[in-house]
């Protein structure tokens, strides 16, 4: 059984069922209607009987690159991110930011919320928005030369699922997001990041593995584990962390840095931008800040 989207490819065969981000020109970068489509696509799996267990996947050689934010960053003028004013020349509404990125943030957590299990499938990347996603799966494998992360962190972004916090603990999770580093699937591994890493040529037999494995636990077992593992995360203040992380989102692309960031992207390019911002040099030197210093 098959079902059409725009953005990504729904199959179930037997108990499980596939969802593939399709967008491999631009390495499954996140477009917009993708995140709803994702909620779609796991609320379909979800209302389907035959369905025990959910794969999540990439088409082509990525799982996701994060957001498709290039041509954004790189479109001149008035715009959120250079001037902190809206497209019709409007300051910029904070709330009106958050509503639309914590929409996303629901969306990518049906994977959490889904009755039933996720299993994350990461061959290339999955990093920026991409890891948020993988991350809000039950599991995560990689194949050991993947690479995750969140560059975004060191300027114009902060993860608003929060799931690394939840996944490997406060010190690692410093570790990742105070540097903006990638690390390989075989070190996600180690860390605790992520369930396994297996190499390339091994990752589709073992993610079946596992999906074939679940499948075969009645569907309403598979519920109560996942919400009674589920419940004692939440029970740490995930949603409150989650509105707080993507309020800060907004902030960071409006913030001076982040809007030397986005004149950067439009004078020198994305690429350019960003291959600034992880260089490890002072970001944004000479940016002044009017009211306090660090």
């Amino acid at each position: 059984m098959s079902s059409s989207f725009e953005h990504l490819i729904y199959e179930v065969t037997g108990r499980i069922a596939t969802i593939t981000l399709n967008r491999p020109d631009r390495l499954n970068a996140i477009a917009s209607g993708m995140p709803r489509e994702i909620a779609r696509a796991v609320e379909m799996a979800n209302e389907d009987d035959e369905v025990h267990v959910i794969i999540l996947t990439g088409a082509g050689r990525a799982f996701s690159a994060g957001y498709d934010l290039k041509d954004f960053a790189e479109r001149r003028g008035r715009n959120q991110g250079a001037e902190a004013v809206d497209v019709e020349g409007r300051p910029w509404d904070p709330m009106t930011d958050f509503n639309m990125m914590f929409q996303n943030t629901k969306d990518f957590m049906s994977l959490w919320r889904s009755y039933k299990p996720t299993i994350a499938k990461v061959r290339g990347f999955a990093v920026a928005g991409g890891s948020d996603i993988a991350l809000c799966c039950d599991m995560v494998v990689m194949t050991e030369e993947a690479k995750i992360g969140y560059p975004p962190a060191r300027i114009w972004g902060c993860p608003t699922t929060a799931m690394w916090a939840y996944r490997i603990g406060i010190e690692k999770a410093k570790r990742m997001l105070l540097t903006g580093d990638l690390i390989t699937g075989r070190e996600a591994a180690e860390m605790g990041l992520v369930l396994e890493a297996v190499p390339e040529d091994a990752l589709d037999k073992r993610v079946e593995e596992l999906a074939e494995r679940m499948a075969g636990v009645p569907r309403n077992q598979l519920m109560m584990q996942k919400l009674m593992l589920n419940n004692a995360v939440e029970q740490q203040g995930m949603q409150t962390t989650q509105m707080l992380a993507t309020l800060f989102d907004g902030v960071t692309r409006h913030s001076p840095e982040g809007m030397w960031f986005k004149r950067m992207a439009e004078e020198q390019g994305f690429q350019e931008a960003v291959r600034l911002r992880d260089s490890g040099e002072p970001i944004a030197e000479g940016v002044s800040h009017p009211t306090y210093k660090f």
